[in-house]
């Protein structure tokens, strides 16, 4: 199985947040650890994890599993980002 190395870290004037796969999550047993305050999309499998501890907590368990750290491709704005208008993130919302 390829390993995802590389993820989108949305980042506006006030926060960021990492785009990873529900499924993904679920394989690194963290799904049910992320906080309110990162997001979900709408059909459920992409998690936008916020760039502090839910976060951290995704590149602490990815670097214990895959023995590597992940890649950041970086898409900023000025304006408020379109992330903040998903719900925020339960394990019920998740597909």
């Amino acid at each position: 199985m390829k390993v995802q190395n590389t993820f989108k870290y949305y980042q506006d004037p006030g926060h960021g947040w990492i785009a990873v796969k529900v499924e993904l999550l679920e394989q690194l047993g963290i799904n049910g650890q992320i906080s309110e305050f990162s997001y979900i999309n709408e059909t459920g499998t992409t998690a936008y994890l916020e760039e502090d501890c839910d976060a951290s907590l995704f590149v602490e368990k990815y670097i214990e599993a895959f023995g590597q750290k992940p890649q950041w491709k970086d898409a900023y704005t000025e304006k408020k980002h379109w992330v903040r208008n998903y719900p925020r993130y339960t394990v019920e919302l998740k597909k």
